[in-house]
């Protein structure tokens, strides 16, 4: 079964009311790849506003998501509140909230398995610093952090994987202009899969859908497009531009 192509836009703490609505009515307006899924991920105090004006058939995601009910928990976002405002989607583990808020790997799986429990997707980072792959520890550091949550999620892994898609984004690409190349790239992605055909499922390796991101542009996500473990990517900063609609339709 051919793995449907997947394109996440991480606004990060960006934007305002007026811009993000410009950057949905040209999302809108856009010929877009109509094999890609779209989705876009706005800081949590425009989820609803970007739910509102975004066409149907583009989905939203919030960028984090607590591992508890609705409660006492000052400054969280509970799996319930993201349903109920029609938020089908959510970033997990990112690197700067693992490096700069110190999420360790616990903590994003806890995370992740209540994100599925409660039916939202998840969009599972996982990446290397340059510290880690000058030791040629990559596969090690990624496959740890995916280990924790195939750890959390138990034997029915393979069920909760298919409402996970895994973004591989090597910290040191992430905003630094640096992007790994399409052969650097390919092998972290062929190796997660490997990954996930032993610890999870040769039935997930074949349907887990593995994007890539890190300094991801308009000119170079052709290239990384025809790779064949890349299934799409998440954005960043340009994720922000009009050129996202370029990185949509990387296959076009």
């Amino acid at each position: 079964m051919a793995r449907q192509f997947f394109v996440g836009g991480n606004f990060k703490m960006n934007g305002s009311v007026e811009s993000i609505k410009k950057i949905i009515a040209h999302l809108n307006e856009a010929k877009t790849d109509e094999k890609t899924e779209v989705v876009i991920a706005p800081p949590a105090l425009y989820l609803l506003l970007a739910r509102e004006h975004l066409k149907p058939g583009f989905e939203v995601a919030a960028q984090n998501v607590f591992d508890k009910p609705n409660g006492a928990f000052t400054g969280e976002i509970s799996v319930d509140q993201l349903k109920d405002s029609g938020i089908t989607w959510t970033l997990l583990g990112h690197s700067e909230r693992r490096v700069i808020l110190q999420e360790d790997d616990g903590f994003v799986a806890s995370k992740c398995k209540f994100a599925l429990d409660g039916g939202i997707g998840v969009i599972l980072c996982c990446g290397e610093s340059l510290e880690q792959r000058e030791r040629n520890e990559t596969i090690q550091v990624v496959t740890s952090q995916l280990g924790a949550v195939a750890k959390a999620l138990g034997s029915k892994a393979e069920e909760y994987f298919k409402k996970i898609v895994i973004a591989y984004e090597p910290i040191w690409a992430i905003g630094t202009g640096k992007v790994a190349t399409s052969a650097q790239a390919q092998e972290v992605h062929a190796a997660i899969r490997k990954w996930l055909s032993t610890a999870v499922s040769e039935t997930s390796a074949a349907e887990v859908r593995v994007i890539y991101g890190g300094s991801v542009s308009e000119k170079n996500c052709k290239e990384l497009a025809t790779q064949q473990d890349i299934d799409g990517f998440l954005v960043g900063g340009a994720s922000l531009k009009p050129a996202f609609v370029d990185i949509i339709n990387s296959r076009l």
